[in-house]
């Protein structure tokens, strides 16, 4: 097989961007979560923390905070935590990769939250099982709006 070129990939690139919707829907992120679990029925609620304030009054910076619950040794770790988001342009917001030497299976960053919605985080453990949960926020001024 061969590399593909620049071209190819920018080519590839912009057939994506004209059939990608303009806002992820909650049928969108439910298909980004079944895709993440690799066609697994659903993820569990449990085991995992999903840190959000549930009412964020600027959706340009809001924290998030993923914890899982694992001892995170070479037998029984997270493999995975992936955070969607179903009302943003996008459904997935980031995946993170962590292994035993993590140490934690603890992941914070920001999001930017175009209105309010659900926040989904889910994580794949090492066994192969997937958990999951879920928050609700309130978004007072909103953030990712695109061509308004």
């Amino acid at each position: 097989m061969t590399e593909p070129t620049r071209r190819s990939l920018l080519a590839a690139g912009a057939a994506l961007l004209l059939v990608r919707p303009a806002h992820a829907t909650p049928q969108a992120m439910a298909e980004a979560i079944r895709a993440f679990a690799e066609g697994a029925a659903k993820a569990q609620p449990g085991r995992v923390r999903l840190d959000l304030p549930a009412l964020v009054e600027n959706g340009n910076s809001a924290p998030l905070t993923v914890a899982v619950d694992s001892p995170m040794t070479p037998d029984t770790f997270v493999r995975r935590i992936a955070v969607f988001n179903e009302k943003n342009p996008q459904p997935n917001v980031a995946v993170f990769h962590l292994t035993p030497r993590s140490g934690r299976a603890v992941v914070s960053t920001r999001m930017r939250l175009a209105d309010s919605q659900t926040i989904v985080a889910v994580a794949e453990l090492s066994d192969g099982t997937f958990w999951s949960a879920r928050a609700e926020v309130i978004v007072t001024l909103a953030a990712c709006l695109e061509g308004g």
